[in-house]
Formats: structure tokens, sequence, C-alpha cells
């Protein structure tokens, strides 16, 4: 029995007591909670519902607690339900209950996790949307972990996924960006407002090898061509690095084609004739104070020239204009103004503020010998994406960069996420499933039958801590794609190892038999406990885009 199938069973059960003692069951949550008790002796799940629902329903909660104990007590697959306090419910399942769990994870396999709550739900992920002027930072680099590992989580639970890159090739950074490139082409400095590193003199002279005679045409001529080739040299050198990250998107939408296509004027026009958009000192402002922003937000500036947010409110249209019921941007630590000026922009327009998530990352830092690294081999003073796959590997890197929440800032430390041992996170998780490999493949050659396993025989606290551990799993990724949280999943299967370490090292929960020993039904049961776990691993680190390898 999983925490799912017993707050079903607690919500029923808890409805037909409700109608036994005269009371409405319509006062009953649509879940009823239920949590594993930090101290294993009060039992294996506890749930506070009495004390939720008791005096709605015009009961004493202990009282309308002791009458739900004892119906569930008389039920399949509950050993024993006792109260506590003013009305906190202890269960202890009955250990035939806990072998449903096993059955349940090996029976669904992959798909062990999953749920359709999002089925039908259309959602638009954009996330990294890094400018093309430069190798993707360490900001980018987090968005690039955590917003391919959200977008995994979400079409788990049955959302409809598309993972977009927003394409920021309009503005004046891409000017600057191709003023640098032609100076660095010419051997000049670096213009004051430019961009420096090596990967600069290395695009301009692709760019020079790819257009002989560029330097000779006239200034205008010369700008347009290094900023469309250092343009597309540099968001292809983005993408194959993305891809070698193990983060690729269904779309790649171009900012310039919101301009060339009219999409920004038709907007603003919308916004004008509504009367959201109203002209002050000589510039356009939307009303966004009018939809819950902090300030009005000028959309077209005085000299004529449209603002990023004239883009961005083009772009949101063009979205919802798809079909997208849920738009979700993944923005940087600097963006925390556009959280109100995106939700006024949906709102101005008569859609839902509701239909606008913004999720804002902090910064990351990359530490060597307890200090903080600064320089990129490449990029100057810009640490990459290239940068950290470089000093600890991809799995390593996505792991770390997904571990922890994105509202806080995270240090990476290269000493520690190197190190082969279980002082490493990702090493700790990803041996865990190692380990279980190797069981199931010794179990195989010594021709192991478990067709028929009596999963009742474990009734060990060990076992059952493993096993209710396991039944947690799906329960932390519906979580995780509800509060956009990945990091949950992180530090769930960090728990799982730490579970199943020492249930593999205790000589008393041997899977294997010893020596010429014949395989008894024990152990038999204890490799159906092996699979589950070995798939609930695997699950996990694929939704994070890790690896779960067979041997270490």
């Amino acid at each position: 029995m999983t925490p799912a199938d017993l707050a079903d069973l607690l919500r029923a059960t808890a409805a037909k007591v409700l109608v036994e003692h005269g009371s409405d069951p319509s006062v009953l949550p649509d879940e009823v909670k239920v949590e594993r008790p930090r101290n294993p002796e009060h039992g294996d799940y506890a749930t506070n519902v009495a004390m939720q629902v008791g005096k709605k329903a015009g009961f004493n909660p202990r009282d309308f607690a002791n009458w739900l104990a004892e119906a569930l007590s008389a039920t399949e697959g509950i050993d024993v339900a006792e109260v506590a306090g003013p009305g906190f419910l202890n269960i202890r399942l009955a250990k035939s209950a806990q072998g449903v769990i096993i059955t349940k994870i090996l029976d669904a396999g992959e798909n062990f996790g999953t749920a359709a709550t999002l089925t039908g739900t259309k959602i638009n992920l954009e996330f990294v949307s890094a400018n093309p002027t430069g190798p993707i930072h360490l900001g980018g680099t987090r968005w690039a972990a955590v917003g391919d590992a959200l977008g995994r989580i979400l079409v788990s639970q049955g959302a409809d996924v598309t993972r977009e890159y927003y394409f920021n090739d309009n503005g004046a950074q891409i000017d600057r960006y191709a003023k640098s490139l032609v100076a660095a082409a010419l051997g000049q400095p670096t213009p004051e407002d430019g961009y420096a590193g090596a990967y600069i003199g290395e695009i301009a002279a692709n760019v020079v090898k790819a257009n002989p005679g560029v330097l000779e045409l006239a200034e205008a001529q010369r700008h347009e061509i290094f900023r469309r080739d250092g343009v597309e040299l540099m968001f292809a050198h983005i993408k194959q690095t993305l891809h070698d990250f193990g983060t690729d998107f269904d779309v790649y939408f171009n900012e310039s084609s919101l301009f060339a296509s009219g999409a920004v004027d038709k907007a603003l026009e919308t916004l004008k004739s509504s009367g959201n958009l109203y002209e002050k000192d000589g510039a356009w402002w939307i009303a966004s104070t009018e939809y819950g922003d902090d300030k009005d937000r000028v959309v077209i500036k005085s000299d004529g020239t449209s603002a990023y947010i004239g883009g961005d409110i083009a772009y949101f249209q063009n979205k919802r204009s798809r079909g997208f019921d849920l738009c979700i941007y993944m923005l940087g630590a600097d963006h925390h103004g556009y959280i109100g000026r995106l939700k006024a922009a949906a709102a101005a327009f008569g859609d839902d503020p509701n239909s606008v998530e913004v999720l804002i990352g902090q910064m990351v830092n990359l530490v060597k010998d307890g200090a903080a690294v600064k320089m990129s081999k490449r990029a100057g003073t810009v640490i990459t994406l290239d940068d950290l796959v470089e000093a600890i590997g991809v799995d390593a890197s996505r792991y770390s960069l997904v571990r922890s929440s994105v509202n806080s800032s995270i240090d990476i430390d290269i000493d520690l996420w190197t190190k082969q041992d279980s002082v490493n996170p990702v090493y700790y998780v990803q041996y865990a499933h190692a380990r279980t490999c190797a069981i199931m493949k010794n179990a195989a050659d010594l021709g192991f039958d478990s067709a028929t396993p009596d999963l009742g025989l474990m009734v060990s606290d060990r076992e059952g801590e493993l096993i209710r551990t396991l039944g947690e799993y799906p329960r932390v990724v519906a979580a995780a794609a509800e509060l956009r949280e990945p990091h949950r999943i992180v530090r769930y299967l960090e728990d799982l190892a730490g579970v199943y370490h020492p249930f593999q090292s205790d000589k008393e929960m041997r899977v294997l038999p010893l020596g010429d020993e014949p395989v008894s039904p024990l152990n038999a049961a204890r490799l159906e406990l092996v699979k589950a776990t070995r798939q609930v691993l695997a699950n996990g680190l694929g939704l994070l885009g890790v690896s779960a390898p067979e041997r270490m």
C-alpha cells in the first residue's frame, strides 16, 4: 500500500465514519495528508485528518480519531491504528500490504511515479534563453539543468510540454557584440562597452575565413556581416553545448521575428486602444500598476524605439495564440521585476495573469580549494557551462545544479564533486544504483527464480523502512511538479540511497545465499526489493537527466 493508496483509504473510511455518525462527508479535504513520523516507533504513517475536520463535523477531534482508528484497524492491509494527543492518528501497515508497494513498482517499471494530473494541460516552458553574445554562463547553466529536469517532471505528470529557447537576436547587445568582433578582426582593442574573451577572437577569425575581403568592405556592410555570421556561429556553439549537456529544445524562437512580422506594433496598438498604454514625457507607458505591478513600465521610449518589454508583451501573446494554457518563464536573479510586469501585461490584454509563472534562479559560484574560481579559459571573467563540465563532468554538473532550491545561491565545490566516494552526493546515489545492478547480475548467474516470491516474508524494520521509502516516490514527483521544485527528487534519491546502502551492508539482510546454500524464499523476496529499488533510483535519475550506471 503506497502513501497515495493509504490517503485514499483514509478519506473513504473517514467519509463512511462521518455518515455513520450523522455528519456530512463534504467537510473532508479533497486529499487527506499522510506523513511518515520522525520516530518510527509511532508507526509507519500519521495523519491529522481528525483534527482538520472534527470540529467542522461537530465532533471532538479525538473522538472522531478514535472512531476512525477503530474502522481502520478492521480494514485489510492495516495492522493497527492508534490515536495520539488531541487527535493525531498513527498507522502501522500489515506486512502483506507493504509488499504491494514492491509489486506496483515492478509492474509499472519506468512508469512508476507517473500520473495523469496534468493531462490536457499545454505548457510552454522557456528557459536558458541566453543572449547569443557569448558562451552560456553558470546562471544559464543552472537553468539548463533545472529547466530540463522540470520539463521531464511535468511530462511525467501528463502535461504536454514545449521546451522553448527565446533567441535574443534583437537590440543593442547584438550591435555591441558585432563591434567587438570587428575590433578583434582588425586587431583593435575591445570597445569600451563590448565583449572580451578568447571566444571573440575565435569567432571573428571564422567570420573572416568564411567571408574573404570582409574587412575591406564599407563599415555598415562589414558590421552587418559580422553581426549576422557572428550571431549564427555563437548560437551554433550554444546549441551544441546544451545538447552535449543533455538539454535540447523543441522550439528556438527568434526575438527579431516579433519586430519583423509587426507583432510588437500590433500588440502595442491593442493596448493603446484599450487605454492600457498611455503617453507621458514623450514615451508610451503600460498602466501595469492597475494590474498589480509595483510601477508602470516604459514600453516605447521617447526616441520611438521599443523597450525590452515591448517584445516581451508580443511574445506572451504569441505563446497564448499557440494554445498554451500556462507559460512558465525561468529567469535570472536580476529579473525579479519581470514577475509583476508579465502578469500585468497578461491582465492588460484581458488574459488570466495566472497563465504566467515566473521562476527566478539565484547565483551560482564555482569553488576550488576553498576559493571562488573567477577566470574562464575562453570567456574571460565569465565562468561558463563548458568550464563547469570540464571541471566535474555532465552528471555531477546537472545533479549539483538541481540539488538546491532555485531560490538560494549555490557554491559548487570542484573538490567535492569530483570525489569518487560517498561524500559526493551524485556518486552516493549512482553507486546505490550500481550496487543493485551488481546483486541482480549475481542473482541471475545463480539462476534465481523469483516468479512467485512471498513478499510478506520481509518483516524486519530495515526492510520495512526501505519499502516505505520506495512508496514515497510518486508523491515526491507529484510535489516536485506542483511546486516546480525538481530539487525535491534529488533529496529524495539521497534519502533512498541512505536507506538502501545500510540495507545491503547489513549481514542480516543478505539477498544472495552464502556458498552452497540454496536460494531461500526470503532471498527471493529480498531480490524483488532490490529490483524495485533499482527501478526507482533509475526513474528518479532519469527525471534529472543524470545517468544510472550499472557499474562504478
